[in-house]
């Protein structure tokens, strides 16, 4: 929730090619998904119904098209170099930290069923899994690697897991230590690959335009 709150800061806040009234509104009615989900699950991820499943999936797919949107409009800024320079830089830099929290939370909420399948659903009852962390092969590593892995500590990924692979993938425009195991997975860390390597390079030589 922290995390979807900075993002929508970010998005609402910080200067933005999308028109003021529609981000707003896209700010208002996910905040409203917000207050819903923590009122229904105000500590723990304890409890699941199908309208909150279908709501956590809502969110992060709202978030996640509004900022590719928004992506979309800054690449057509920079390559026709509209509106001062500055502005675009920081709207950039917007959409490049929105799309990483955005990616993050799409992940967390699709891999091996969502957050509260993960908190309680017996392992061998969890569906597939998207994505394969080090720590689901590490059972047969030395002592202190091996008994905080999956097998032996029935560890499963929270939030920051998926946030920090989000980042690298989104610097590193590649896996780095998580792997992606279904189609949706790739073809998800694919568009945030490819969006973050466009948004950079229109971004360096945007900067480099403004140097000279």
């Amino acid at each position: 929730m922290i995390a979807t709150v900075i993002a929508l800061a970010a998005y609402a806040f910080l200067p933005s090619v999308v028109p003021a009234i529609e981000r707003y509104a896209v700010v208002g009615i996910c905040l409203l998904m917000v207050i819903a989900l923590v009122v229904y699950n105000p500590h723990r991820l304890t409890r699941e119904s199908a309208w909150s499943r279908r709501a956590e999936i809502a969110l992060a797919i709202f978030i996640l098209v509004a900022n590719q949107i928004a992506l979309g409009e800054t690449i057509v800024r920079l390559l026709n170099k509209n509106g001062n320079g500055y502005e675009l830089l920081l709207a950039s830099l917007q959409v490049w930290i929105t799309n990483v929290i955005a990616f993050a939370l799409m992940y967390w909420v699709l891999d091996r069923g969502g957050p509260v399948a993960r908190a309680m659903v017996p392992r061998p009852k969890l569906a597939l899994a998207d994505f394969r962390f080090p720590q689901d092969e590490d059972h047969d590593a030395v002592d202190e690697v091996a008994r905080g892995s999956s097998k032996k500590a029935d560890w499963v990924p929270n939030y920051i897991d998926y946030f920090y692979f989000s980042l690298s993938n989104s610097m590193a425009f590649s896996p780095t230590d998580t792997m992606p195991l279904t189609h949706r997975a790739k073809l998800l860390m694919a568009l945030e690959s490819f969006a973050g390597f466009v948004l950079l390079a229109l971004v360096i030589a945007r900067a480099v335009s403004l140097i000279g």
